[in-house]
C-alpha cells in the first residue's frame, strides 16, 4: 500500500504547471491573422489577401501556426465552383488543405501533439477555415509529427497527394511483387508518391507522362516510362492488372483507352471529380473492375508515410514555391498541369 501512494505521490508531482486545456504558447495567439480568401466562384484573379479572425480549436482539435501550404488541383478546381465548392457554408472562404507547421495548442496536457512540435497534416476544409493561412485548426486524427531532415516547405507538400497515392497504391490495388500497374501522369503531386509507392511494395510500374520527366520518373522507381506526347499507351502497352487513372477522360479520352490495357478482371481506379460520368457502366461493359477514390485524411498512414520519407525510401518533390500573397499565381501554374511534384505557398518563417 505505501509503495502505491508513493508511486501517486510521484506522478502528481510531474503534472504540468499551466491550468488544464491552457498551455503558456495559447496565451500568444493574436485575434486576427492574415489568410487568402476567395469572395465567390472564379478564376485565380478572385484570391486576395484578408485579416480573418484566428479559428479556436474545439474538443480534440489542434491549432496550429502554419510555415507552409501544399497547393493541389482540388484547390483550384473548387476556388473556381468545383471540386468542394458546394459545401462552402459561407463566403469569402480560406482555401487549402495542406499545410505544415508547429502546434500552438492541443486538445489537452498530455496529448501527445504538445505545443511547439512540428506537424503536417490536412486541414478539414471546407467544413473549417483551409491552410491558406497563419493559423489553422485541425482533427488531431488528421495530423502527425513532421518527417526529420525535411523542411516545413518539402513536408507541406506531401499530406493529401501522398495520402491520396497511399489510399491508391495500398489499399485499394494492395501493391504486390509482379502486380503490373500503369500509373497516369505519373509525375504529377499524386502521381511520384504513387510511382514510389507502388515501386517500394515490389509493383512493375508503367507510368505516362511527358518526354523531360522520363529519367526521373526511372529514378523514383518506373519501370517503363511512356512518353503520353508521342506514344499511344494503348498501341504499346496490354495485360495490365491495374490502371491509376489521375486524368480521367478529360485529355484526350485516357480513361476509356485505359479499359482497352487491362486483363480481363483487373481494376481501374479513377480519381479525378467528375472527368467520366460514364465510369463505372464502361468498366462493367469492358469485364474489369472500377472503382473511385477519394483521399482520407488519416494521421495514421502519415506517420507511416514520415517514416518511408526519413529513410529516404520515399521522397517529395517541390517543383516551385511561392509566397501566401502569390496564391494567385500558384493556383495558375497548377492549372497549367506542367507541374512536377507539388507547388507550396510559404506562409510564415520556420
Amino acid at each position: 500500500m505505501r509503495n502505491v501512494a508513493q508511486k501517486w505521490s510521484s506522478a502528481m508531482a510531474v503534472r504540468p504547471s499551466h491550468p488544464l486545456g491552457a498551455p503558456a504558447e495559447a496565451l500568444s495567439v493574436p485575434g486576427t491573422m492574415r489568410a487568402v480568401v476567395f469572395d465567390d466562384a472564379g478564376d485565380a484573379d478572385t484570391l486576395r489577401i484578408a485579416e480573418v479572425p484566428t479559428p479556436a480549436p474545439v474538443m480534440s482539435e489542434l491549432l496550429v501556426r502554419v510555415v507552409a501550404a501544399g497547393v493541389n488541383p482540388i484547390d483550384a478546381k473548387t476556388r473556381a465552383g468545383g471540386g468542394v465548392a458546394s459545401a462552402i457554408p459561407s463566403l469569402p472562404a480560406v482555401p487549402g488543405f495542406d499545410f505544415s507547421g508547429v502546434v500552438v495548442r492541443a486538445p489537452y496536457d498530455t496529448h501527445p501533439l504538445q505545443p511547439g512540435t512540428a506537424v503536417y497534416g490536412m486541414a478539414a476544409f471546407p467544413r473549417t477555415s483551409g491552410s491558406y493561412a497563419e493559423y489553422v485548426v485541425v482533427p488531431a486524427l488528421s495530423v502527425a509529427k513532421m518527417p526529420a531532415g525535411l523542411s516545413h516547405v518539402e513536408a507541406a507538400g506531401v499530406p493529401l497527394a501522398a495520402l491520396t497515392a497511399w489510399g491508391l497504391i495500398i489499399e485499394t490495388a494492395h501493391a504486390h511483387e509482379g502486380q503490373r500497374i500503369l500509373i497516369h501522369a505519373g509525375s504529377g503531386g499524386v502521381g511520384h508518391f504513387a510511382v514510389q509507392f507502388a515501386s517500394y511494395f515490389g509493383a512493375h510500374v508503367t507510368a505516362t507522362a511527358s518526354g523531360r520527366n522520363a529519367a526521373w520518373l526511372r529514378e523514383l522507381g518506373a519501370s517503363v516510362v511512356i512518353d503520353h506526347t508521342t506514344t499511344r499507351f494503348e498501341e504499346v502497352l496490354g495485360d495490365v492488372d491495374v490502371v491509376i487513372d489521375l486524368v480521367g477522360n478529360v485529355v484526350d479520352g485516357t480513361g476509356t483507352r485505359s479499359l482497352r490495357v487491362l486483363r480481363r478482371g483487373g481494376l481501374i481506379v479513377n480519381v479525378p471529380t467528375g472527368s467520366w460520368p460514364t465510369f463505372h457502366e464502361d468498366a462493367a461493359a469492358a469485364d474489369v473492375r472500377g472503382s473511385t477514390y477519394r483521399v482520407v485524411p488519416d494521421g495514421g498512414a502519415l506517420a507511416t508515410i514520415a517514416r518511408l520519407l526519413t529513410s529516404g525510401s520515399v521522397q517529395v518533390y517541390v517543383d516551385r514555391v511561392f509566397d501566401l500573397a502569390e496564391a494567385a499565381t500558384a493556383h495558375r501554374e497548377v492549372e497549367g498541369g506542367h507541374t512536377r511534384g507539388k507547388i507550396v505557398l510559404r506562409v510564415s518563417d520556420d
